[in-house]
């Protein structure tokens, strides 16, 4: 009797547990599996992948020298320059109308301030504040670029250098950053822009920086127009993200004349591991150079930093932005205009305070007037405004020719799918190479040594040492079956999140396993990548990887090759098949679109059937691993599944913010994945799961 009662406790607590026989796949789980999966690795050792990424940026940054003569120098300025445009997808026409409407405007003393938009692209307008002194000029123009305040060109000290400006004698324009203020997706609806949504960009060849600097370009192009201003004399400044923008746009717009970047320069390598907004990232930055090479692109232009030595964000601390002003200081000196360069640090915060302002109106006052000596000046008191005052439209009255980032990549990217689709052919070998190069794959990583630790619960524990000084854990269990050979699972989040009840399927089935945990997962991961849970995740390390020209998912597909070829050289599988579920999902289908022998089967579970970007509200769905600049001008997942050998099945099919495939958009679903695969000659097949 007691163990007959024992027994039926036993089967109660196993039916009640989170861990128990019955899964979230209404399966049970074999009798040999334990209630979770073993480790691999210690839980107390070091960051390996967080530290690996900062020595490989401190390398670049060591090796970014900047030529010791002015003829070296110009040719790598036109180089700098190339890159700056390709990577970051500048594309400016200045000949297009810039249809400037004013909705109001508000009299303060000394000058006005008009509320207007006007076109930076064609049918995309941008919000600003147009900050005009009484009198007929004409007057030097200093565009105002804001950082990550909520309320965009209207916040506080934002405004304020607007106003400071105008007392001053200089027309401002204070200008919305694209995706902010009330060019946020909703109107007055203030977002952050700066993780999923505005990396979104880049799976349609552009970037977040990249279109602030076409806007602020525009805006270049604005002022030109206007009678009562000194086209002669244009300055460019903004603090945090608006100092990026500054950095960035008036480093290749030699129409600007001196800038002022506040609290906002410091080095790429300490960008690698940081968590800042996309828009202060540029794809493949270190590949090309350092921060220094861009504020050489100044010389002999004028450009003032100004930094804090109070600043919480690593990225700006002043020791960062001296390294960069000192390497970049020797290119103004060749051209004799070693003056043109300074800096100055404040004992304060984060923000663009009244110092910083009376250190703007003396550089400008000198560099834009021929005044002064360049040094800090009083400003002039002045009323800040509430922010409805500076409004352009009325809450939800927004001209429908103002959009945000989601619409406008949803526009975009139909132009490009449409692009895609009306194509008949495509050179299979040539779609694998630029695949390959999308994904930034110069090199399989390869194994150095095999740690073997001694089994757990009839799994296998290995972690391979890899070439790229990073360890890979293996959970590893034979098959019953070895005609059924193994499959490989993978997560983007660690073997925590694969179903136990999808594990024991398998192994009741009679196949082998093979569990691996890709770089920034699981064990795998980077403590610091882990440290800002409220963003999107991998966005630490996403950022990190596309800084030094690299993409998660590119890394994926190699560990994936690496230990695909682990298990075919040691274990002889008769059958070797991929499980994977979101991002890591499309990781095994790029592989087997590069080598299309990888795998005999695929499934991709909860993956994406096109990059679309299609809904604003699910756009965390993916994290930022899954981005790849350029993808959609190179074709969609269809190409990639195209490509690959095998049959893949799409379980549980999403859109790109995870909204589910409907069973009635199947059929449309199979004829454009059957003519590409058509068009390339393809050898696999494809269906789709409901």
């Amino acid at each position: 009797m007691k163990n007959f009662l024992l027994l039926s406790l036993f089967i109660v607590v196993q039916f009640l547990s989170p861990h128990s026989a019955v899964a979230n796949e209404g399966r049970f789980l074999n009798s040999s599996l334990q209630d979770s999966l073993p480790s691999v690795l210690s839980d107390q050792g070091a960051d390996i992948l967080g530290v690996s990424m900062k020595q490989r940026a401190q390398i670049k940054y060591s090796t970014h020298l900047l030529p010791e003569n002015l003829k070296d120098w110009e040719k790598r300025k036109t180089e700098i320059t190339r890159e700056v445009i390709l990577n970051s997808g500048i594309k400016v026409d200045h000949e297009l109308a810039l249809d400037m409407k004013v909705t109001g405007t508000v009299q303060m003393d000394g000058y006005s301030i008009k509320n207007i938009y006007f076109q930076t692209q064609p049918g995309v307008y941008a919000t600003a504040n147009l900050f005009v002194p009484e009198g007929k000029g004409p007057f030097p123009a200093v565009i105002n670029m804001h950082g990550h305040w909520s309320e965009g060109k209207a916040a506080e000290n934002i405004q304020s250098v607007g106003h400071s400006l105008a007392k001053s004698g200089y027309v401002c324009l204070s200008m919305d950053a694209f995706g902010a203020g009330e060019r946020a997706t909703e109107h007055m609806d203030f977002e952050y822009h700066g993780s999923n949504l505005g990396a979104s960009l880049m799976n349609i060849g552009e970037t977040l920086l990249g279109v602030q600097v076409i806007d602020n370009m525009r805006a270049v192009d604005l002022l030109l127009t206007l009678p009562y201003v000194d086209g002669e004399n244009i300055g460019a400044t903004g603090a945090s993200g608006g100092g990026n923008q500054t950095m960035w746009f008036a480093a290749i717009d030699e129409r600007v004349k001196a800038a002022m970047p506040v609290v906002s320069v410091g080095t790429f390598e300490s960008a690698v591991m940081g968590s800042n907004c996309v828009c202060e990232l540029m794809p493949n930055g270190l590949s090309f150079t350092e921060s220094s090479g861009i504020l050489a692109l100044y010389a002999p232009r004028a450009l003032k930093m100004c930094n804090h030595n109070k600043d919480s964000n690593a990225t700006f601390f002043p020791a960062e932005m001296l390294r960069s002003f000192h390497n970049a200081k020797p290119i103004f000196e060749q051209y004799g205009a070693e003056e043109n360069i300074d800096y100055e640090l404040f004992d304060l915060v984060h923000g663009y305070w009244p110092e910083d302002r009376e250190a703007m109106l003396g550089w400008f006052d000198l560099h834009l007037r021929g005044i002064g000596d360049g040094s800090s000046r009083k400003e002039i008191p002045f009323e800040v405004l509430p922010v409805e005052k500076l409004m352009v439209f009325p809450k939800g009255q927004r001209d429908t020719k103002v959009i945000g980032v989601a619409e406008y990549c949803r526009r975009k990217g139909q132009e490009l799918r449409k692009d895609y689709l009306s194509q008949t052919s495509f050179s299979k070998q040539q779609a694998t190479e630029d695949l390959q190069e999308l994904l930034k794959i110069k090199s399989f990583p390869e194994i150095n040594q095999v740690n073997n630790f001694s089994p757990v619960g009839g799994w296998e524990r290995l972690a391979l040492e890899t070439s790229d000084n990073l360890l890979t854990p293996l959970l590893i269990r034979k098959p019953s079956n070895e005609a059924l050979g193994y499959v490989i699972l993978a997560t983007a989040n660690g073997k925590k999140e694969i179903p136990l009840a999808r594990i024991a399927e398998l192994i009741k089935k009679g196949h082998g396993v093979v569990i691996v945990e890709l770089s920034g997962t699981g064990e795998a991961a980077s403590k610091e990548d882990q440290l800002v849970a409220y963003l999107t995740p991998f966005h630490t390390l996403a950022r990190a990887r596309i800084w030094l020209g690299e993409t998660m998912l590119g890394q994926w597909v190699g560990e994936l090759n690496m230990v695909s070829d682990f298990i075919k050289e040691n274990y002889a599988p008769k059958m070797l098949a991929f499980d994977g579920d979101k991002e890591a999902g499309l990781a095994g289908l790029y592989l087997a679109a590069l080598e299309e022998d990888t795998f005999s089967s695929l499934t991709l579970r909860n993956a994406p059937v096109s990059y679309l970007f299609d809904n604003r509200e699910g756009v965390d769905y993916f994290s930022l691993a899954i981005h790849l600049p350029k993808f959609l001008q190179w074709g969609d997942v269809s190409l990639a599944a195209g490509l690959s050998g095998g049959q893949i099945t799409f379980d549980h099919p999403v859109t790109m913010s995870g909204e589910s495939i409907l069973p009635g958009q199947a059929k449309e679903l199979q004829r454009e994945f059957a003519a590409i695969s058509t068009s390339v000659k393809g050898k696999g097949s494809v269906k789709f799961q409901f």
